[in-house]
């Protein structure tokens, strides 16, 4: 009973169920946002972040993997309220059910956050991200504006980067409101005057870290057009690390702090004195190789200087050697000829035919076919001979010059018996040298038919 159950109802493994459960939950559940608490947070050394999100009466396990977590706007901890959109699926390994996070927005900014993905998608897909777009920072460049808010304290954490590292460097400075109502329209209008001005070769657009909404400036469409259509190489410096704007986004070059922007445009004047340093030394090797490379190239011409005489009893030796050699190459090649001819006459006289010899093997020859064709004509004028004499035996004509004679009917049919034939019938009668006709006369009537 049991066997013939098993054969009608499939058994699965952990692995084939686990798997139909994860396809079960993945095209049943539509991508949606959860809200809840951030618990058991853990970020791997691969950047992959894993978490429990949390409610008053239910937890879920979750996984937000790297290339997601990188582009979060803010830094995740413990106990922090999100709303995190979620593919829901099953870990197979495991066979723990969790949520896949594609993205996170801190609970109750909502709106700031779908406005925050709407534009730079709608962005990303004009092609103002595009990399192919982004230039290049001037190594050296001759004057660097920076645009931030004459108050920020990102502006004392640039300027005194900048004199630390480049003090050579001119810096001009566009001031500019950062944050508020209105900033955005500032910030534009400043990126368009700096460029009309020409001043500078690069240009730092920052400010401090603060929250998404000290930040929204540099997230309105307005700023990301004037920072995309700038002539000038454009660094966004805007908050701290975890931090990201649209401005950061449309940038030429995305540093992650203010100071870290001034360390990007600038080079340090140190390093550019330790260079040259180190470039003064090489030149200096340089010029000293090359010069004992030429007092080396000195001393050998000066040894390879002889005198015109000198140098014509050189050459004449050099003629006298040159000239043995030839001699003794043109002997050797002398006497591998005569050796080559010496061979080729041995061949010659092994290949030659003895003429007396062939006629006397070709007599031979003539000899044994006039016997074997004398032979064969015996032979067949003997076996004619019989072939005659047997067809003579047989000739009928030999049979009837003995006295036989045949008779036939009129219409040429041979009479071997007497049955069959009528009286008064005509016959014919052969003989050896003529023929006869002839009338059947008294027929006995038990006789054969004619055939």
């Amino acid at each position: 009973m049991n066997e013939m159950l098993s054969s009608v109802t499939p058994v699965w493994s952990v692995s084939e169920l686990n798997r139909a459960v994860k396809r079960l939950l993945e095209s049943e559940l539509p991508l949606l946002w959860v809200s809840g608490e951030i618990s058991n947070l853990t970020i791997a050394a691969s950047g992959h972040c894993y978490l429990s999100l949390k409610d008053a009466g239910a937890q879920v396990r979750c996984v937000m993997f790297r290339n997601r977590a990188m582009l979060l706007p803010f830094k995740l901890r413990e106990g922090m309220k999100v709303e995190a959109r979620a593919v829901v699926t099953l870990y197979e390994a495991r066979g723990d059910y969790q949520l896949n996070l594609e993205s996170m927005r801190p609970a109750g900014l909502g709106a700031l956050f779908e406005a925050f993905e709407k534009l730079k998608l709608a962005l990303a897909a004009e092609g103002l991200f595009d990399l192919a777009r982004k230039r290049l920072l001037p190594a050296n460049p001759r004057a660097i504006g920076v645009i931030t808010s004459p108050k920020a304290a990102a502006l004392r954490d640039v300027l005194s980067t900048l004199r630390r590292r480049a003090p050579h460097v001119p810096v001009v400075f566009y001031p500019t409101p950062v944050q508020g109502e209105g900033a955005a329209d500032a910030i534009a209008a400043m990126l368009a005057k700096a460029n009309a001005r020409g001043e500078v070769d690069v240009l730092i657009l920052c400010r401090g870290g603060g929250s998404i909404e000290d930040l929204w400036s540099f997230n309105e469409e307005l700023v990301a057009r004037a920072i995309a259509v700038s002539t000038i190489p454009v660094v966004s410096g805007v908050g701290h690390e975890t931090d990201f704007t649209i401005a950061d986004f449309v940038a030429d070059v995305r540093a992650p702090t203010p100071t870290a922007a001034a360390e990007l445009v600038s080079v340090d004047r140190e390093s550019q004195l330790a260079a040259v340093k180190q470039l003064h030394q090489r030149l200096q090797r340089l010029f000293r190789q090359q010069l004992e490379g030429c007092m080396q190239r000195l001393d050998y011409m000066s040894r390879r200087l002889v005198h015109p005489g000198e140098r014509l009893k050189r050459q004449a030796l050099q003629l006298q050697d040159v000239a043995q050699a030839l001699r003794r190459s043109m002997a050797r090649v002398m006497e591998q000829k005569r050796w080559q001819l010496l061979n080729l006459r041995q061949q010659h006289s092994y290949a030659k035919p003895g003429l007396a010899g062939l006629r006397t093997q070709l007599a031979v020859l003539q000899q044994r076919r006039r016997f074997v064709v004398q032979g064969q004509q015996s032979r067949a004028a003997a076996q004619l001979a019989t072939v005659a004499a047997r067809l003579e035996a047989l000739n009928p004509t030999a049979v009837l010059g003995r006295g036989y004679s045949l008779v036939e009917t009129t219409d040429g049919k041979l009479v071997r018996e007497a049955a069959g034939l009528r009286n008064g019938q005509k016959l014919r009668l052969r003989f050896a040298q003529s023929e006869a006709g002839v009338v059947v006369g008294d027929v006995p009537v038990e006789q054969g038919n004619l055939f």
